[in-house]
């Protein structure tokens, strides 16, 4: 196939040097090679949803295995699964969105508020026993796939608005629009490989653009909420530049008791970078707290309720779930100033006492909207995050590339 061929680089050529040829419509050359490239796209596009369905099938076998006792497959590996799910036909919405954890069982952790049962989570679907688990360079089960369209853009690194409504016509085109699903990474190869350039994110009926509000490399959008997806679903697809804690939206004021209950004012020790590029150790003062999410005890899972821009969840009637990936402790930090703890007291909404305010400033319904936005941005910390336990941290609009 071209699109694993072909270097990523060399798509953006062809680009370029389509868009320079003059009456390129009409250029037979041009117009071959634009339409051969096109075509590879949309290829690797179904391939790449065949390797989802075929991870899928294989970790609902593995985990059904586990399940059963008397299963023939335990302890002489599984047969092979063989997936009926193919990607010019329409899958139904509970396969689309399955879902099992892959998740690690969380260790002891000096600092989480473990819960009976928290330590013995499920081992990790798409393994089976005696047997291979599922690998593929193209896709990994419980990530972002990364679909590809080939789709010349005259304005640049930019897609204005007619090339993504170009490149949903190609996703069209390649018969996999009904095997979407909303959080799918698409990649125009022709804008180039830098960053996150021509990245953009499928939201359950459109393509949407990044949020570069607080990145120039781009973070995902506000209108997918977190919750809903693995905490590592985007890592190295969705690019993070800098730190490489990614950008993500959580309203956590369903646990602000909790929140409160937790509350700690400590030190922390964090490693800096000097303008010399060496690194030392910096003391810091940090408010620190915790919440759980517990797996539910009838095996359903935990709805999740999103803002009303959001577009409809993969569950019946559009609803959101929160991902088994984020069961167990969730640790959240803030700067250890009074201007953070007040950060922090604002997003749990009514679970801290009501602090002395000044003077009362009526807000627009659009600017309180956008301040309520405000409060659900948080940073996945990588280096502390683990299985069970993953810690974020409060972004403030200091932090803010563009005005709000």
């Amino acid at each position: 196939m071209h699109s694993v061929s072909v270097p990523a680089h060399q798509f953006s050529r062809y680009a370029e040097t389509y868009l320079q040829t003059e009456n390129r419509d009409r250029h037979r050359t041009q117009r071959t090679l634009l339409d051969s490239l096109q075509l590879a796209c949309r290829s690797y596009t179904r391939v790449v949803l065949r390797l989802r369905a075929q991870a899928e099938a294989e970790a609902r076998a593995a985990a059904a295995a586990q399940s059963s006792p008397t299963s023939p497959a335990r302890g002489r590996g599984l047969p092979s699964v063989r997936s009926t799910t193919s990607v010019n036909s329409v899958a139904s919405p509970k396969k689309a969105f399955s879902r099992s954890t892959s998740r690690a069982p969380s260790p002891t952790s000096s600092y989480g508020h473990s819960y009976p049962g928290h330590a013995r989570m499920p081992s990790v679907p798409g393994q089976p026993i005696g047997g291979a688990a599922f690998h593929s360079p193209l896709f990994r089960i419980r990530r972002a796939p990364l679909l590809q369209v080939f789709v010349p853009s005259p304005e640049g690194d930019w897609l204005s608005d007619t090339s993504v409504l170009e490149c949903e016509k190609e996703l069209k085109r390649a018969g996999v629009v009904p095997l979407l699903r909303p959080g799918d990474v698409v990649w125009d190869t022709a804008v180039g490989d830098e960053g996150n350039m021509g990245r953009m994110v499928w939201d359950g009926g459109y393509l949407i653009d990044l949020d570069y509000s607080y990145s120039r490399s781009g973070d995902l959008p506000k209108y997918l909420p977190t919750l809903a997806f693995p905490p590592s679903y985007f890592h190295r697809v969705v690019r993070t530049m800098g730190s490489g804690n990614p950008i993500c939206h959580i309203d956590v004021a369903p646990w602000g008791e909790e929140i409160a209950a937790n509350l700690q004012l400590i030190q922390d020790r964090v490693k800096t970078e000097t303008p010399q590029g060496g690194h030392h150790m910096v003391v810091r003062w940090v408010h620190r707290s915790s919440f759980t999410l517990r797996p539910p005890v009838n095996g359903k899972p935990l709805r999740l309720q999103v803002p009303r821009d959001v577009g409809p969840g993969p569950g019946p009637g559009g609803v959101w779930y929160v991902d088994p990936g984020w069961y167990g402790t969730v640790v959240v930090e803030a700067e250890g100033t009074n201007e953070g703890l007040a950060d922090l007291q604002a997003r749990c909404r009514g679970a801290f006492p009501p602090r002395a305010l000044g003077v009362a400033v009526n807000l627009s319904p659009e600017r309180a909207a956008k301040e309520a936005a405000q409060k659900s941005v948080f940073r996945i910390l990588r280096e502390k995050s683990r299985p069970g336990e993953i810690w974020i941290r409060t972004v403030t609009t200091k932090e803010r590339l563009l005005p709000p």
